[in-house]
């Protein structure tokens, strides 16, 4: 997954023809299945996805959340928790109980960006308990839990472009030419969020980013000849593996038959179309880099959400970083890509010589 926003955002800066100092925006939608996961994975640890916000030394008492539910209301995200609150004393070797609760927990959170526009987070601006049967509760004790313990750590929750940055940066280190690599950082460290608004089926930002300021003449690239092909084919079965392993996992966590079929295809049609691509072969005069993309597109955007919702924690945050980065791609031919981004049979053989000239420089450097 890595390796695919590597080549991504290598290709956005070596294929840009003119690009300028003004900073550049793509809308992306975070679906709130993937804040779900990121609340999972950052506060709801606990078995079956509950989070112990609070537990007396005694034992007398607790607060748990868990089941979080998130859905758009009125530009806030709407968090639904299932409750378990016991409030009791200690007193002569047992406990007192002076308030034992279940119910539901509504809060609704403001998305907010932090003063470097790197971190989205999600402060409450409301709660409200509930009984069982929609009752709204209103007593002391249980407010102040909620107000103490509660809304600090549902506060907590956030999601961080630095963690993406930097393992975008280390992949990218692995194969970039020398000569790109200060542009390539500068890209990744003017990356930020914009203009956040919580939607009815998830938050609506911009990322925005500064394109280098300098000009990249484009220059024809030719077939590969049969040494760089041999080269290239090292590198294409590595990518290749991964996918064949990544298709392995998505098929044993949604246990979907037609989900494993659709994506083996995909696989096959890209072995297709990258050979073409790399060799210059056509049928039609069509280029067969962009015919794939462009056709996949179609087919793989509703298995990737389905395999967001299947996957559990961390893993499924791969699936849906994945499904972001190339909603960027698509955008970017949508709207006739403004940086210049180019998925073509040219663009993908331009790649490969990039990536065989890394190679070939950390064989020079290897002891």
């Amino acid at each position: 997954m890595k390796k695919f926003v590597a080549i991504s955002l290598a290709s956005l800066l070596l294929v840009t023809a003119e690009t300028h100092a003004d900073p550049r925006s793509i809308p992306v939608q975070i679906d709130y299945s993937f804040i779900k996961n990121a609340l999972i994975s950052q506060v709801y640890k606990g078995n079956n996805h509950s989070a112990e916000l609070w537990k007396d030394r005694h034992g007398c008492g607790h607060l748990t959340l868990s089941n979080p539910n998130l859905s758009g209301q009125q530009g806030q995200v709407r968090m639904l928790n299932e409750v378990d609150a016991l409030v009791g004393t200690h007193l002569g070797g047992q406990c007192l109980i002076l308030l034992q609760w279940n119910g539901v927990l509504e809060t609704l959170q403001q998305p907010t960006l932090d003063a470097s526009g790197a971190v989205l987070k999600f402060p409450v601006t409301h709660a409200q308990a509930f009984d069982q049967q929609g009752n709204r509760l209103n007593i002391e004790k249980l407010q102040d839990l909620i107000k103490r313990f509660a809304e600090p750590r549902l506060a907590e929750v956030k999601i961080d472009l630095n963690d993406s940055r930097r393992n975008v940066d280390q992949t990218l280190n692995k194969f970039l030419p020398q000569n790109n690599v200060a542009e390539v950082h500068a890209l990744l460290d003017s990356l930020k969020f914009n203009q956040v608004q919580a939607g009815e089926k998830g938050i609506k930002v911009k990322l925005q980013y500064d394109a280098a300021n300098k000009r990249v003449e484009k220059t024809p690239a030719p077939v590969l000849n049969s040494a760089e092909q041999q080269q290239w084919q090292t590198s294409w079965q590595q990518w290749d593996a991964f996918f064949s392993n990544a298709i392995k996992q998505a098929s044993d966590k949604s246990k979907s038959p037609e989900i494993r079929e659709t994506l083996t295809e995909i696989l096959l049609d890209s072995r297709t179309a990258v050979q073409a691509g790399i060799k210059g072969q056509t049928n039609d005069g069509s280029d067969p880099v962009r015919v794939f993309f462009t056709d996949t597109w179609v087919r793989l955007a509703p298995i990737l959400k389905t395999l967001g919702d299947d996957l559990p924690g961390l893993q499924a945050l791969r699936y849906l970083t994945f499904l972001d980065a190339t909603d960027v791609i698509h955008e970017l031919e949508n709207i006739g890509a403004p940086v210049g981004l180019e998925i073509s049979s040219e663009g993908l053989r331009r790649l490969a010589r990039m990536v065989i000239a890394k190679q070939a420089t950390q064989a020079k450097t290897s002891p």
